[in-house]
């Protein structure tokens, strides 16, 4: 077997292995005076319990993260297994993403989707700069578990629910 270089590291290559690891589903959201604005992420993680800290990473090209960049402030609501047809409609372009959605109001005013296995509210702490994306670490200020099941994880290009049903 070879081991690749960096140097013969590509953008599909890239993607062809990342595919291997599984990663939890969020939509990461917040409220504009213009109405609420989110996107699906599967590169989230918790960073920190002292200080509670995340992250996750967004394309320099996605639409919503102005919005939350403008307000300084996110919800991250965590998928569970039954809600795959969310994290497709959080991706799609020109759609209302939240028309039929139960949403919670959070502590800094971002909406949490109700039907989320958990959240996170968060402020922005910082951003860096991620190559093609932005790294975003976000001070966690309200937290909490809201429905239990299976959760919605992303793997080989492919959503799956995971976990104990």
């Amino acid at each position: 077997m070879k081991l690749e270089s960096a140097a013969d590291v590509d953008p599909s290559s890239m993607r062809a292995v990342m595919g291997n690891f599984a990663t939890g589903v969020t939509v990461v959201s917040t409220s504009t005076p213009d109405g609420p604005a989110g996107v699906t992420i599967n590169s989230f993680t918790s960073v920190s319990l002292e200080p509670p800290l995340v992250l996750f990473c967004i394309g320099r090209a996605s639409r919503t993260w102005p919005a939350i960049e403008r307000t300084g402030r996110f919800a991250a609501s965590f998928l569970t297994g039954e809600q795959e047809s969310v994290a497709r409609r959080f991706c799609a372009s020109g759609v209302d993403r939240f028309a039929g959605q139960d949403l919670v109001t959070a502590s800094t005013g971002a909406p949490i989707l109700a039907r989320a296995a958990g959240f996170v509210d968060c402020r922005i702490d910082r951003v860096l700069d991620g190559g093609d994306h932005r790294v975003v670490l976000g001070r966690v200020v309200a937290a909490g578990v809201l429905n239990g099941g299976r959760l919605l994880v992303f793997a080989h290009g492919a959503y799956v629910a995971s976990g104990p049903a």
